[in-house]
């Protein structure tokens, strides 16, 4: 949403404290002032500068995947935003995020969810686990790592360059500094060179593409049934979603192909009450849509509603890396961070 002139100059000076405050938090971490946790591994966070979705978790799921393909002995540490208080079967605290995860690694690669990510790995480590990929640990400074990994979302890359509440940066452009690694997502086209000059102005640090790919079309809610790719370039839908950046997720549908004839938006982790389900069936049928179409991430907060009159599908998505980003990501780690603990 889109500040007015006016509300910008209420909030600027909101913003420049704001800015402040996360200039000196970065500064005493630094020096040293403020203890850096070590876990006992190798850790490689992965992060943004802006409020709301730039492909974290894709990106996440991606290294987690590829350092289990290399026998690595592997974890995922993640906040679990919005995560029940009960734990469940498995005994870990759920949410969307998380049961993405899950669903998607399960077995593969293990996940230690709460606040405390030094303790979750500490937890994990005695279990064997000596890989941990941060997940949204840009501004998690509290614990050290071997890489920092930055992404910058193509479509809105500095959240109108100023902090929050004015803007949509978390911190100032300047901490980029701090990146081992920018990836800039959601470009079907690379190079951008206007984005790429303003990440120079704050670091040399190598900038890759991630090129965000459709991977299936599963039915809901059990995701055992693909759509082929023949059905659904035929099919009309009602898209919906509740993420971060539900802009790039239309966006991205229509570049696959997918025949979209009416939008819904949600606020990020929104939980789907049995009435919205209702409408968006009504709204779906009233506009000649043969079935509802959602992103994966929606999935766990539509377990709760059921859709009687319409199938409902999910977009299973992965990124697509240059080989020349792995090399780099493991000769960040080889080097580690300098001066840390």
């Amino acid at each position: 949403m889109k500040r007015s002139s006016s509300w910008l100059r209420l909030l600027w000076p909101l913003s420049l404290l704001y800015s402040l405050i996360a200039r000196a938090k970065a500064w005493f971490y630094a020096r040293g002032f403020f203890r850096k946790r070590k876990l006992p591994g190798k850790v490689i966070g992965v992060g943004n500068l802006t409020v709301g979705g730039t492909g974290k978790t894709p990106m996440v799921m991606a290294i987690a995947e590829r350092l289990a393909q290399e026998g690595k002995h592997a974890a995922i540490l993640t906040r679990g935003y919005r995560g029940t208080v009960d734990a469940g079967a498995s005994g870990v605290p759920q949410s969307d995020e998380v049961a993405l995860l899950r669903g998607r690694l399960g077995g593969k690669v293990q996940l230690g969810v709460g606040a405390d990510r030094y303790k979750s790995g500490m937890v994990l480590a005695r279990h064997g686990v000596d890989w941990f990929v941060l997940d949204d640990g840009f501004q998690h400074l509290k614990l050290s790592r071997d890489a920092d990994i930055v992404l910058v979302d193509a479509t809105d890359p500095f959240g109108g360059g100023m902090v929050l509440p004015a803007g949509r940066l978390r911190e100032p452009l300047s901490a980029l500094r701090r990146a081992d690694i920018v990836v800039i997502t959601r470009r079907v086209q690379a190079p951008s060179p206007a984005i790429e000059a303003i990440i120079r102005r704050h670091t040399s640090s190598p900038i890759f593409y991630a090129t965000t790919r459709l991977e299936r079309v599963l039915r809901l809610p059990r995701l055992d049934v693909s759509l082929p790719q023949q059905d659904w370039r035929k099919a009309r839908f009602l898209a919906f979603c509740g993420i971060g950046n539900p802009a790039a997720f239309f966006e991205d549908l229509r570049t696959w192909g997918f025949q979209v004839i009416q939008e819904r938006r949600f606020l990020d982790h929104h939980s789907y009450t049995t009435r919205e389900a209702a409408q968006l069936e009504q709204a779906a049928s009233s506009c000649g849509a043969d079935a509802l179409l959602c992103t994966e991430k929606d999935v766990w907060n539509l377990r709760n509603v059921q859709f009687p009159a319409l199938p409902v599908y999910c977009c299973r998505i992965c990124f697509d890396l240059p080989d020349g980003f792995w090399s780099t990501v493991a000769d960040v780690v080889r080097r580690g961070k300098a001066g840390a603990e």
